[in-house]
C-alpha cells in the first residue's frame, strides 16, 4: 500500500503515465481512497494547466514586495517541540 508520500513523489509521472502499469494502478488506488492526495492531484492538475497557458498575471505590487521581502530574510529559527507527556 502506498502513503500519501509515495503518491506526491509519484504524481508527476502519474500524470504523464509514465509509471509502469502496476505502479499507476497503485497510485491510482491510492487516489480512491485518500482525499487529501485526490485534493493534491487535483491541484497539480489545475496548476500544470494554467502554467499550459503561457500568461500569468503579475502579482499586486503589493504582494510581489512582500513576496520578495520575506525571501531576503533568515528564515525565523523555531523552538524545538515539546516532547509530549
Amino acid at each position: 500500500m502506498l502513503r500519501c508520500q509515495d503518491v506526491s513523489e509519484q504524481a508527476t509521472d502519474y500524470m504523464e503515465h509514465a509509471l509502469p502499469v502496476r505502479q499507476w494502478l497503485a497510485v491510482r488506488f491510492h487516489l480512491l481512497i485518500c482525499s487529501m492526495c485526490r485534493a493534491y492531484m487535483d491541484q497539480l492538475r489545475k496548476t500544470t494547466r494554467l502554467l499550459a497557458r503561457g500568461h500569468l498575471p503579475p502579482p499586486p505590487p503589493d504582494v510581489e514586495r512582500r513576496l520578495l521581502d520575506a525571501s531576503s530574510r533568515p528564515p525565523v529559527e523555531q523552538p524545538p517541540p515539546e516532547p509530549p507527556v
